[in-house]
């Protein structure tokens, strides 16, 4: 599906294309982009690109666009909140949704807003507190320091700081990034799913695309909506052909720096088994979307998330079997190695790693299945077990000192826990019957009937029967109930007799032995080596290069840009004309009747998707496209095919980043929804 040149990534060996890279803004290649572009950001420029970015914490970007706390994001990011929000009568997914006033923004039950306030570097007291270490000795300190860093950060402000501990450079560098929190974000507007993810699942990640993939929140602190000093106004005019454009946001994660060997376990095992988990479980929730109407409705979100992570790793497994993938990372590996074995204090420190890390994949390869069903929670799919695990864990783990807790359970982790548990989102016990039913006979299918693990959750019953008792039995779906038992602590949930409560305490301790496998004899050998190999790296070329995405703020730079496949030429831009002509009434290629309604009075001549040449990763979903002004130009919301790969390499000639034109968006603004009020507020400040 891709073709290679000579501008392949050369990470180590020979720098990096020209728009590839997804740069922390303490360390942007300022001298590269002025030497294509003729532009070198400032520092107030970066100041302001930093504080007006936003990031979703439950894995999407975002960004201010005016003063009065109006964040813009992808619909596909809010999906979740749009599907909570709605119910039998009110389809805010088919629907849509738009406040005309304050007063009707809604409340996201789930959604958590971080914006990026200081950046410090804490790379001596991590590596002091676990030098020397190794498996769980190793992992109990990095989460002992974490925890006491973090808390230390957040202080008395839990309720509007967060803090992260990062990894950068896979160990070569650990900051502390600290956020402020948005707990109250509330919805204003989102249009319908049928344009917001006009051409589906065939269209995902292609490109000619017609897509209104946005949606509008609002920050709110104190019940009122939040000030902010520093937002991204609308570009009056757009993106235009060749223009400099820069997309900030908070990259998922890409795996450009692992060892080759990781790279074979991950084509080998992770992604092969993640492609026949998904592709059936899309089978089961695109039956059970078939037995109603309302069935459908809860059920859509699951299967959009399934269809988009399918397609997303069947693009990464297909780039892992091309060998000259391979072929080029053990061309850089070897690179390094020589390096290494030709500097005798590295030698000594570093020229073992790359062993070590391949022999540990035989203990992940052994271990990966039950470490997913038990521990990941693979085998036990409902909303009801998540949430039931959590309360036992939390009980257990929040009687312990900050610093011995597991990570998730640290004293700055637990408000955003706490919202997910408080949550107000209703949850449907039919649906969670089917889900649940269907992974304990996928848990038996992955362990085998004889398993003793399995023998212990089912007995003499069938997946199905177990799964009847487990849900008609709780009362977890009782925002309350929940309520109770977390403030309550370890007492309440011991006496509690809520069957997912009993299932949570009679799966733990084997779940909690495996975790502890796993960290022990894998992630902390992982982690170690992976640290030597990076200060290697750092000793070679320092932080010429950047760091893999890690879901922090980053800021990639490009322009404008079409490209060529197969002797086929792609234009950078697609008009809202196009999607009438591509409109067929049926779905997934069906306008809404408000986009029909309004035909004659839109400019059908209006740029609707364009592509860059910027470098992005799952994560980057709603990532503003700005300007060297910092104004909008667009909103990311997906990749080309070719960019599936991009978790490992960028190739500038294919990959592209899609994004929805900001003239569109005030288009449809004023002449489909007729909210005006919206497009004047987008409209301040701009030029």
């Amino acid at each position: 599906m891709r073709k290679f040149g000579p501008i392949l990534l050369c990470l180590y060996v020979g720098g990096v294309s020209a728009a590839e890279g997804m740069w922390t803004l303490d360390n942007l290649p300022a001298q590269q982009i002025q030497s294509v572009y003729g532009f070198t950001p400032q520092k107030d420029w970066v100041d302001r690109v930093k504080r007006s970015s936003v990031r979703l914490a439950q894995g999407c970007s975002g960004s201010f666009v005016s003063p009065e706390g109006l964040v813009m994001t992808n619909h596909h990011c809010v999906r979740q909140c749009i599907e909570q929000l709605s119910t039998q009568k009110m389809d805010f997914t088919a629907d849509g949704f738009l406040a005309r006033r304050r007063s009707e923004e809604l409340r996201c039950p789930e959604v958590e807003l971080n914006r990026l306030e200081q950046i410090t570097d804490i790379t001596q007291q991590v590596t002091a507190a676990t030098s020397g270490l190794e498996g769980a000795a190793y992992k109990q300190a990095k989460n002992a320091v974490d925890a006491k860093l973090t808390s230390e950060c957040v202080g008395t402000q839990k309720e509007t700081v967060r803090c992260d501990v990062v990894d950068l450079y896979h160990g070569g560098r650990y900051h502390l990034y600290k956020y402020h929190r948005f707990q109250d974000a509330r919805l204003v507007w989102a249009p319908e799913d049928a344009v917001a993810f006009f051409g589906g699942d065939p269209d995902n990640f292609n490109f000619p695309r017609y897509n209104l993939d946005i949606a509008l929140l609002r920050a709110y602190e104190n019940g009122k909506p939040a000030a902010v000093t520093d937002y991204f106004p609308f570009s009056r005019n757009g993106a235009t052909e060749g223009e400099l454009t820069f997309v900030t946001g908070h990259p998922g994660r890409t795996q450009r720096q692992l060892t080759v060997s990781q790279l074979e376990t991950l084509r080998d095992v992770t992604l092969l088994n993640r492609l026949l988990h998904l592709s059936e479980l899309r089978g089961m929730l695109s039956q059970y979307g078939k037995r109603s109407a309302e069935a459908s409705r809860i059920s859509l979100n699951d299967l959009f998330s399934v269809e988009n992570s399918y397609k997303a790793i069947y693009g990464q497994m297909q780039a892992l079997l091309d060998p000259r993938l391979l072929q080029q990372k053990r061309t850089e590996e070897e690179a390094l190695k020589r390096y290494v074995s030709g500097d005798k204090a590295l030698s000594a420190k570093a020229s073992g790693a790359w062993k070590d890390i391949e022999q540990v994949q035989i203990s992940f390869r052994e271990i990966t299945t039950p470490y997913n069903v038990k521990e990941l929670g693979r085998g036990f799919y409902s909303r009801y077990y998540t949430l039931a695990r959590s309360l036992v864990r939390g009980a257990d783990e929040r009687v312990k000192a900050n610093t011995e807790r597991l990570p998730e359970f640290a004293d700055a982790r637990l408000p955003e826990l706490e919202q997910q548990l408080f949550s107000s989102a209703p949850i449907y016990p039919d649906f969670e019957k089917a889900k649940l039913a269907w992974s304990l006979t996928k848990m038996r299918e992955w362990l085998g009937a004889d398993d003793l693990f399995v023998k212990e959750i089912l007995g003499m019953q069938s997946p199905e029967q177990v799964a009847e008792a487990l849900v008609s039995g709780t009362r977890l779906g009782d925002p309350a109930v929940r309520k109770a038992l977390w403030q309550g602590g370890k007492a309440a949930v011991e006496k509690s007799n809520d069957p997912f409560i009993k299932l949570a305490r009679q799966i733990d301790p084997a779940a909690r032995a495996i975790r502890k496998r796993m960290e022990s004899e894998v992630e902390s050998v992982e982690k170690r080596n992976s640290q030597l190999i990076a200060q290697a790296r750092f000793a070679q070329v320092g932080t010429s290069v950047y760091p893999d995405a890690t879901f922090t703020l980053r800021l990639s730079y490009g322009d404008v840009r079409g490209w060529t496949y197969r002797g086929n030429s792609v234009t950078p831009f697609t008009t809202m004309g196009g999607a009438f002509a591509r409109h067929t009434g049926a779905h997934p290629f069906a306008l809404p009747p408000s986009w029909l309604a309004a035909k004659n009075r839109l400019n059908l001549q209006q740029p609707f998707n364009f592509v860059t040449t910027n470098d992005i990763i799952g994560g980057n979903s709603g990532s503003p496209v700005i300007n060297r002004r910092a104004e909008v130009v667009g909103l990311i919301f997906d990749g080309n095919i070719h960019s599936l790969g991009g978790s490992f390499w960028f190739d500038e000639n294919l990959n592209r980043s899609v994004a929805v034109h900001s003239g569109a968006i005030l288009e449809a603004l004023d002449k489909v929804y007729k909210a005006k009020h919206l497009a004047d507020e987008l409209r301040q400040g701009s030029r």
